[in-house]
């Protein structure tokens, strides 16, 4: 499998689950349904859960420890034997009621690793012992006043500092449920050392 085929079946992997109309419960509230308030990891789940219901599975195990840092865990690995250790991150600048949250580019861009920022997922990622491929994934959501692409190009720009990124790659999704969080796209790179 090509990073482009996992960016893509991850994207088609959304659509198909907010289809369902799934509804996130957090400890204080319910959300509105779709896809779009659900937590990374349950997102993540979801999509790969509705294309093996589809029958299109992705040959994916999630939470993996890392062979040389095994308290920590790798988000996804692909294959087996494993041809791709891949740590994913979201980026959703809107809230559920339309407000945005300030503080979503940390998750992205933060240089300190406490914070396990995409960024620093770069150097966990060659640091951990996989010998297979490596790559980093961000999905998320466009909006008309806050698109993906300026937190896109930043990350790059500060990625390059750190690693030798492949060739971004990327798939849409959109025609979601939730009235905020509408479209999408997947971002994947390979990280080449």
């Amino acid at each position: 499998m090509e990073l482009q085929d996992l960016v893509t079946a991850i994207a088609r992997g959304i659509e198909l689950a907010d289809e369902t109309r799934p509804v996130w419960t957090g400890r204080t509230r319910t959300y509105q349904p779709g896809i779009g308030p659900h937590t990374e990891s349950r997102t993540l789940d979801l999509a790969f859960e509705h294309l093996k219901l589809r029958g299109t599975p992705v040959p994916v195990e999630r939470e993996i420890p890392y062979p040389d840092v095994p308290r920590s865990r790798c988000d996804l690995v692909v294959g087996e034997p494993a041809s791709w250790a891949v740590e994913v991150k979201m980026l959703r600048r809107m809230g559920d009621n339309g407000k945005p949250n300030d503080n979503i580019l940390m998750h992205i861009l933060s240089p300190y690793s406490k914070d396990r920022s995409a960024l620093t997922d770069c150097d966990k990622l060659l640091a951990s012992g996989f010998e297979c491929r490596l790559a980093i994934i961000i999905f998320g959501y466009d909006y008309e006043d806050f698109p993906m692409d300026p937190a896109i190009d930043a990350f790059q720009l500060l990625a390059k500092e750190r690693a030798t990124l492949g060739e971004k790659v990327c798939a849409e999704f959109e025609g979601l449920v939730h009235p905020i969080h509408l479209r999408g796209r997947v971002f994947g790179w390979e990280i080449l050392g």
